[in-house]
């Protein structure tokens, strides 16, 4: 009797346990969208909390395309909704960064010794003609003073001991300023009043000045000067 119920229970276990299996295996599977769906749900919410960190550190130069692949990638979505909020500003503070680190890419500051004095330099070549390449270059030296003048290879320019170079400030009327040739024979010329060259400089975009190479034809060299940085061109001690 006791073999028989054991036998029975055996069989009672083995169809509960075949029932569970049925039940189980009857279920239906995770939907493979609902689960493409939690994934992408995630990403985009990774990604937003990205784009507010670095929108709140305003590096926005990074944080722009970030937020343009979040609304492209996921519409409609709440979190595409937020960034739309803010992206036109960001995008449009970032391309204005990157310009400004451009423009400030194009200056050169070097300091050293020259002829037995300090000196202190601010460089930057014509962006057009681009066949031409001349330096604008700011000096201050301990001992000469401050000069501003353009620095070309082979002769130089045509100027008699005097001469006026037309100039433009961004947008601005034309300004004959006036120029000399060094003494020394450099093929350089240079402003006279550089003081004055120098306070409009720093407050323009950028400078056009028509010059005459000597055996060239005039041309209109075009200097991107808004990247100057007047902090890196201090005047040196003097002697």
């Amino acid at each position: 009797m006791l073999a028989r119920r054991s036998s029975l229970s055996l069989v009672a276990a083995a169809a509960l346990l075949a029932a569970a299996c049925s039940n189980k295996s009857s279920a239906p599977p995770p939907s493979p969208n609902a689960a493409a769906q939690a994934t992408s749900t995630a990403q985009a919410k990774k990604s937003v909390e990205m784009y507010r960190q670095l929108v709140q550190s305003k590096s926005y130069e990074l944080a722009g395309p970030i937020g343009q692949e979040i609304v492209a990638k996921y519409p409609g979505t709440p979190e595409a909704k937020e960034v739309q909020e803010t992206l036109a500003d960001t995008v449009a503070k970032g391309t204005a960064i990157a310009a400004r680190r451009r423009l400030e890419r194009l200056w050169i500051y070097q300091s050293g010794k020259e002829s037995g004095g300090e000196q202190n330099t601010a460089s930057i070549y014509n962006s057009q003609p681009a066949a031409e390449h001349i330096r604008l270059i700011l000096r201050r030296h301990s001992a000469w003073g401050q000069s501003a003048y353009l620095f070309a290879s082979g002769k130089g320019f045509e100027c008699g001991k005097s001469c006026t170079l037309p100039m433009r400030f961004d947008e601005g009327p034309v300004q004959k300023v006036k120029a000399h040739l060094p003494e020394t024979g450099e093929p350089a010329v240079f402003i006279t009043d550089d003081r004055d060259f120098i306070a409009k400089m720093s407050k323009a975009q950028k400078i056009s000045i028509d010059v005459v190479l000597k055996g060239k034809v005039p041309l209109t060299l075009v200097y991107e000067v808004g990247g100057y940085d007047a902090e890196k061109f201090p005047a040196p001690a003097k002697k």
